[in-house]
Formats: structure tokens, sequence, C-alpha cells
């Protein structure tokens, strides 16, 4: 993870950026707003910022969405100031971090909000064959295409890949496609310069030109639309872009990896994904498999789980009960490795006894589900009915909106859409 700090307090982000590298990030360190933007600008990009609360928070976040720079922000200050914290969370920022940094508490929020996370996934005899594959594909230079539902892994199997290629001392930079909107990413892929478009008051380096040595992930790249898909298409063949308003043209020497959570043979046919587009990128393939068709893996991730969200929240780890196997055995976990490290999560916080009993897992077994009383839906609007569906969904996901939507069936754009028009309820906070 690149982390960029701003601000000075007396030495305490020196210890925060201490910390910060000695969980493998590289960090840089500027004095001011005016610093960090001339970085941001130039291609030198971060994937996390922490900056000094006493700093003008909501001015910097602002200018960051009018220059198209999608970066989650994290506030820090001294003392838990509780008026502070609220202050920043209102002006934009993701977390509010209290110094001097807990190392466990910084090492907690970085992996929340980078979405990094170690590659935990099973030894059964299917994954087996994937890590063999990785191994075999790293070296190359090939562009490679990740399948899979939501929640099986995409993006870590992707960093694993770049950490086993030749490219590994360079930069590794992802974007999320379907996180954001259409009339933005074409920016945020290419750069931008002075003068290209309202807002564009400075020349910007996009995500490919400043990945250009190492790899570029493009995660959910079904979600990119047909139009952009055109550009993207050119810059992959011919191996060279041009930012928006440019005539310059940059050479590129990176690797491509996409991940998909659809089917894009059923995409291409549909119209709704260019087939040149998906040859170009399908060099290689690889197919992650869903939690539901290896469950041999369950028990072992869960007690990997156990382990770290004991330890990073001071608790003594737990057994899970029989009782508890038996229920997670029978589950079809629709979020795959996601949903289960989420229950483990919430169960450890939760649990009383001294093993994780079912109750602590709060999972509904198909049996259950399907004995509930439908008659109670009847009456009610089907409005009604779908915000209900949606916002318990949400809770159960602990916020992760990706998470629920594959649960609901339903794109990451149509449940955000939803939820802007719940302004009657307080929205879980997306994980």
């Amino acid at each position: 993870m690149r982390l960029l700090i701003i601000g000075e307090l007396n030495g305490h982000f020196g210890l925060a950026s201490r910390i910060a590298t000695s969980k493998g990030s590289k960090v840089k360190q500027v004095s001011n707003i005016e610093a960090a933007f001339n970085l941001l600008r130039n291609g030198n990009g971060a994937d996390l910022i922490l900056m000094d609360v006493k700093q003008d928070i909501k001015s910097f976040i602002d200018q960051l969405h009018l220059e198209h720079i999608a970066i989650d922000v994290v506030a820090c200050g001294f003392d838990n100031n509780t008026l502070d914290a609220v202050n920043a969370i209102k002006a934009g920022a993701k977390e509010y971090l209290p110094l001097p940094p807990d190392e466990e508490l910084i090492a907690s929020i970085f992996q929340a909000i980078s979405h990094e996370a170690e590659l935990i996934a099973g030894k059964s005899p299917l994954m087996a064959k994937i890590y063999k594959l990785i191994d075999q594909v790293a070296p190359s230079d090939a562009n490679i295409l990740i399948t899979g539902e939501s929640g099986t892994g995409k993006e870590v199997f992707s960093r694993n890949i770049h950490q086993k290629s030749k490219r590994s001392e360079k930069q590794f930079i992802s974007v999320n496609c379907a996180a954001i909107p259409d009339n933005l990413l074409e920016s945020e892929l290419f750069g931008h310069e002075k003068g290209s478009f309202t807002g564009a008051i400075a020349k910007r380096i996009g995500k490919f030109e400043e990945s250009n040595g190492g790899t570029l992930l493009l995660d959910e790249i079904s979600e990119i639309d047909i139009k952009l898909q055109a550009k993207l298409l050119r810059a992959i063949q011919e191996r060279e872009i041009s930012r928006i308003g440019g005539n310059q043209t940059i050479k590129l020497n990176l690797r491509i990896i996409a991940t998909s959570n659809r089917d894009l043979k059923k995409e291409v046919a549909e119209g709704r994904f260019r087939e040149d587009l998906y040859f170009r990128l399908n060099i290689i393939q690889i197919q992650l498999v869903p939690l539901r068709q290896r469950k041999e893996d369950i028990i072992e991730m869960s007690e990997k789980f156990i382990k770290k969200y004991s330890k990073n929240n001071g608790i003594e780890a737990k057994p899970l009960s029989e009782a508890a196997k038996e229920v997670m055995m029978k589950y079809d976990w629709p979020g795959n490795i996601r949903e289960l490290e989420n229950t483990i999560h919430r169960a450890v916080l939760l649990s009383t006894e001294e093993e994780i009993t079912p109750d602590a897992l709060m999972l509904e077994t198909t049996t259950e589900i399907s004995n509930h009383n439908s008659n109670e839906l009847v009456g009610r609007k089907m409005m009604d009915v779908e915000k209900e569906l949606i916002l318990s969904t949400l809770d159960h996901c602990l916020g992760n909106r990706t998470h629920a939507a594959n649960i609901l069936g339903i794109s990451i754009r149509t449940l955000r859409n939803k939820l802007n028009n719940y302004s009657d309820v307080k929205i879980p906070a997306e994980a």
C-alpha cells in the first residue's frame, strides 16, 4: 500500500510512518496540502492519505473530488477529541485515528480502507490447481483475466501475482472500475491536461501512466461503459495513451490484470462488452472457485480468521463449537471468503461462551429461511419490502456494498442508487 502523510504533529506521524513501513507500506510525507497536490497530480499517487485534523480537510477532499482524484482520507489528531473526529468525518474523512497511533489500530484501519488482505484461501485440491497456475504465469508479462464471484479474493490474488512477477519491485496500481462514475473514470485512467474540462485546474497523471513499469489492476472491468472500452482497448493494444485534452503520446510498459464477477462471454454476446477487448485481456484466465464448492477449506480458514481478529481486538482466541462448525458447513456462503471473514470477525466480538457458538455466527440456514412466515409480507408495499431486504443484507455484510450487491443479485451501481433514496434511515458505513 502507498501511504501519503500530510502534516507534522511533533513527530507522531513519524511513528505512524514507521508502523506503516513495518506493515509493508511505501510512505511519503509532506507538510501541507499544496505539496500533497503537487505529488498527486504528477504521478506520485497514493492508496491512502493520513492527514492532520487541524488542516483544512473539507477543502482538501472537495479539491480531490473536483480534480477527479479518488483516494480515501484518514484524519489524525491528539487526545481522541470527539468534536475533531465528528468534524473530520462530516468533512469527508473515511476514519479518525487518535494519536499517538496504536500499532494494532493503525494496522486495522490500513487494511479496512486499502482492502489489502493476506492470501488466506485454503488448501483444497481445487485451490492447489489455481496456485500452480499462478506460479506458472506470474513471471510472464501476459495479460491476465481473473474471474469469479464477489468475495472470492480476485484483488488479493492479483496482488499475489504481482508479488511473484519480475515487476514485483515496481508499483502495483489498482482501479476499482465499479466504484468510479463513468464521467470520472476516463480521467482516472488516462489523466488530463490543464484546462481540458471544467475543474481541470492542473495537469493530472492517470493510473495507466502512474503504473508504467509495474502492474495495473482493472478491478471489475465489466462495469466500464461500452464507449470507454474502445479507448481502453487502444491503450492495451498499442501500449500507449494520450491524456484528455493532450496531444502527446505516452508509451507504456506495464502488465494488465483485469477482474470481473460477471460472465464476460455472456456480456459480449449481449453487447455490453467488446469482444476484441475481451480477447486482449483474456490471454490467461484464472477462474476462482466459490467457497461452496470447496467446503473443506471453511474450518481451516475460519480458525485463521479467529486468530487474526482475536489478536487485533485483544481478545483470547476461542475455538469453534461442533454445532457452529455444522452450521458453517451447511451454509452456502454466497459472499464467499469475504462473507466468511466478516462472519468470523463479528463472531469473535459477539461470543460470550467459552466456544464460538451458532448464535455468535448469526447465520441463517436455508431451512430456517424457508420457515419464515411468507404471510408477513402480504399487505406491505413492494418498495418497503425491498428496502428492508437491502438494508438487512447490507447490515449482515458489515456495510460492504459489493458483497451485499452480490447476495442481492444486483449491480453495485443499482445498490448505490437505491441507497441514495433512503434518506430517512441511517445507512451502514461502507466497508
